[in-house]
């Protein structure tokens, strides 16, 4: 089964979850008294709200993945102490705002006002932080990848050098035999890179210049497919991110709103800003969390572009809606159970 949504409260439901097992959480949560409805009112005051949130981002935590995204919407009024919350617990990378260009906001008494009208969401855009190749605190995400990038390519890289230590060849001498300033690149962790076939058959046959070939004796064919198997590796450690110029690629979105019609959840969000979130931020196969899907908007963005997902939701109205839309979405037969999410782990995630 490639999706999967279960009727019932995220506050105990997410503690079913197996650790690191997601990879992209993707929701919107309650934003506390912006509805009119029990969901959104279920706290007394905002510190209430912030414990209960707190308390949903520390299983975010435990659940995702090392190189996994979380993208949370948060209202106007919540937005900066929500952020200031997700970042105790994450490494916040934007704060990306949704400017809507349509809204009540258009038709409202502008007289009346006591403040400005809110006319954009935020969306809280973070990434794990405290694993070992993906701490907090280095200075930029690509000295993070630099650093894994060593970490993945050290038994290539220790080859190599192990192999000009015993031959007793410096890297001097290497350089001025192979006419290039690359031994940082080949012989240390930092940016480093396989050298070519041309390169590798130079440093042979000067390691072996005695002439009883003793160093270097791998084929570059064979290091070409280790270098490959490893490459994919480090891909998949690395945090997805896919960007080009003809998606939003700046932390200002302009996405439509969802039109009012008959059957529309309260807070469904645009089906193109959820696909732009799940295509940019996961890759084919990953597994997508909302643990507060509501009409099922993310699922079926999901689905859309071949990726596993996981729902959760209290209203068992809008699981009837939210497993509707998705099966119809993907022409599924099967229709996602309620069933119990300790079945989960051999049912979705392998």
């Amino acid at each position: 089964m490639s999706w999967w949504i279960e009727c019932g409260d995220s506050s105990s439901l997410l503690s079913l979850i197996p650790d690191h097992s997601i990879d992209l959480i993707a929701t919107d949560p309650p934003y506390f008294r912006v509805k009119e409805h029990d969901w959104d009112r279920q706290w007394s005051t905002d510190a209430a709200f912030l414990d209960w949130l707190r308390s949903i981002l520390v299983q975010f935590r435990r659940i995702l993945k090392t190189n996994g995204s979380l993208y949370l919407f948060a209202s106007p009024q919540m937005s900066a102490r929500v952020e200031c919350l997700i970042g105790e617990l994450f490494n916040v990378l934007n704060r990306i705002t949704w400017r809507k260009e349509q809204g009540r906001h258009k038709a409202s008494c502008k007289e009346s006002l006591r403040s400005f009208f809110p006319a954009s969401e935020s969306i809280i855009f973070a990434e794990q932080m405290g694993s070992d190749n993906l701490a907090k605190g280095e200075a930029s995400y690509a000295q993070k990848c630099d650093k894994l990038r060593g970490f993945v390519f050290e038994p290539l890289r220790k080859y190599l050098d192990d192999e000009r230590i015993k031959s007793g060849v410096s890297k001097n001498q290497i350089e001025r035999a192979t006419s290039t300033q690359m031994c940082s690149h080949w012989f240390t962790q930092s940016q480093w890179a396989l050298p070519t076939k041309k390169h590798y058959e130079t440093m042979r046959a000067l390691f072996n210049h005695s002439g009883k070939n003793l160093y270097l004796n791998r084929e570059y064919e064979d290091l070409r497919r280790e270098y490959e198997d490893l490459r994919r590796e480090y891909e998949d450690l690395r945090r997805p991110f896919a960007l080009s110029a003809d998606v939003p690629y700046t932390d200002v979105w302009d996405f439509p709103t969802v039109q009012f019609y008959k059957g529309k959840h309260p807070c469904e969000k645009p089906l193109a800003l959820m696909e732009h979130i799940i295509t940019v931020s996961s890759r084919p196969g990953n597994v997508v969390l909302d643990p507060f899907c509501g009409s099922g908007v993310t699922g079926i963005a999901a689905r859309k572009h071949n990726r596993k997902f996981i729902g959760i939701e209290r209203d068992p109205s809008w699981v009837d809606t939210a497993c509707r839309r998705i099966g119809a979405a993907n022409a599924c037969t099967v229709t996602a159970p309620r069933a119990c999410l300790g079945n989960m782990k051999q049912q979705l995630l392998f």
